[in-house]
């Protein structure tokens, strides 16, 4: 028996296919909230489907010539994501008289021009494991950076950006990215003492302390940073991170059960002794309570967002026909609350199976890889964006308390934004390096594990006589 591989398929004009759905899905968004709030000048709307389209569609092209076996569904739901965030902060804008969506377009250009550099100049994902230690050393400094003197500002009683000129930046939004690559980095060498050395306390085997010891301190201070700066939603987020590359890389449950006795515990002490979790506690379980509603940063935001999402009902009142700009920071924070009243809940569920769908593309471009560092990488990065889904989303409907995270390329906010677009370089890049022809890997073979079929390579077996 002799088995024959057929090539992998780049599948670029799915891609291009896909992207001009998106693209009019966009546009379709824009034109119903023009029509439906009688904005008879359409400038807006021209222009920023205009300059959407060719952002987006020259990243297809350098997908053509870089990566031409990266994910074909990857970008087309990315674009559609961000085009229908610009429709809902350009509704927002009409409503107010405020001019947050141009600000968003220009801070979507700046994050798809730092992205296709990240195409463009790594092109292998594998470099960045060479980096591994200075990852750490950047995302220090990254979370350090709000808490200087002069450079960083508090907004919203949380210490986490800061002002350069006309801009403000949440540099913990980059470090999510550094830690993603020191983890993967670490984890990569390091993975056979963390399973093999160490001593078994039942059913648990914990690794030698040494062997771990660098994580634990890289999470420890990211965690002791961010209680400072007073943000609990990215003191979950890294958290997180930390726990799932760590199961990722041993698969061992007990990982899991750790990190929850370490959740329960933190969130004991955090509520008992830290004023401003407490609030948040207090917002989240006595939401419809009057004194509670009407104190300052108390619940009324929460409130306002459910109100319009029980007056969205099932379908929606349509784009441009609800009052979603009632709710405080409705095209950032409380979007989704947005999209529920105009939308309903059709149009939102819609949403979260996009997300969904973008979640499972980078955890197929993790299975697929062949070398450890770009499965941890691209598993780690999967989990951040699913992550950010569904603390805000749980937060908005008043599943879970409700954090200062962003919903990835919908709201309003140019930090998340630029992190969230250089996470779709990296995975585009590891889903090309995995799907594309074994003969054609590049750069160090040291790393490469063995094989997996690729899942896009077809495979048929020939009777040889």
């Amino acid at each position: 028996m002799t088995e024959v591989q057929t090539a992998p398929v780049p599948r670029r004009n799915l891609e291009l296919l896909l992207l001009v759905l998106a693209l009019c899905v966009g546009s379709a968004a824009f034109f119903l909230v023009g029509s439906t709030t009688e904005d008879v000048d359409n400038t807006d709307f021209y222009i920023q489907m205009s300059i959407m389209a060719v952002l987006a569609l020259s990243v297809h092209v350098l997908l053509r010539i870089f990566a031409k076996y990266a994910d074909p569904v990857i970008l087309p739901i990315t674009v559609a994501l961000n085009c229908l965030g610009l429709s809902m902060i350009h509704r927002i804008d009409l409503a107010k008289g405020t001019s947050q969506s141009a600000r968003q377009l220009l801070w979507t250009a700046i994050a798809i021009v730092i992205a296709a550099a990240v195409l463009w100049v790594i092109k292998d994902h594998r470099i960045l494991r060479r980096f591994t230690y200075i990852a750490l050393l950047l995302s220090i400094v990254l979370l350090l950076l709000p808490l200087i003197p002069g450079l960083g500002v508090t907004i919203n009683g949380a210490r986490i950006w800061i002002r350069m000129g006309m801009f403000s930046l949440q540099p913990g939004e980059l470090a999510k990215i550094s830690l993603s690559v020191f983890f993967a980095g670490y984890l990569s060498s390091n993975r056979d003492l963390i399973l093999l050395a160490g001593r078994k306390f039942g059913p648990l085997q914990l690794p030698r302390l040494r062997d771990m010891a660098p994580m634990v301190i890289a999470w420890l201070l990211s965690i002791g940073v961010l209680v400072v700066q007073r943000d609990l939603g990215s003191a979950i987020l890294f958290f997180g991170l930390f726990i799932v590359m760590v199961y990722v890389a041993t698969a061992r449950i007990s990982w899991v059960l750790i990190g929850m006795l370490m959740v329960v515990a933190g969130g004991i002490v955090a509520g008992l002794t830290m004023s401003h979790v407490t609030r948040r506690l207090d917002v989240w379980l006595n939401a419809f309570d009057p004194t509670i509603y009407q104190a300052t940063g108390g619940s009324m935001q929460i409130v306002e967002g459910l109100f319009g999402m029980a007056d969205g009902g099932l379908f929606g009142t349509g784009l441009g026909a609800g009052s979603p700009y009632r709710v405080p920071l409705a095209n950032s924070d409380m979007i989704i609350a947005s999209f529920g009243e105009e939308i309903g809940l059709i149009g939102v569920t819609a949403i979260i199976l996009l997300y969904m769908l973008l979640v499972s593309r980078g955890l197929r471009a993790a299975l697929g890889s062949r070398d450890t560092f770009g499965k941890l990488l691209a598993a780690g990065l999967s989990f951040t964006l699913g992550l950010q889904c569904v603390v805000i989303i749980g937060g908005v409907t008043r599943l879970i308390p409700l954090t200062g995270l962003a919903t990835p390329f919908m709201a309003a906010g140019g930090s998340s934004l630029l992190a969230n677009w250089i996470i779709i370089a990296l995975l585009l890049l590891i889903s090309h390096n995995s799907r594309r022809p074994k003969s054609g890997v590049s750069g160090p073979t040291d790393e490469i594990a063995t094989p997996s079929k690729a899942p896009t390579t077809s495979t048929k077996v020939v009777k040889s006589k």
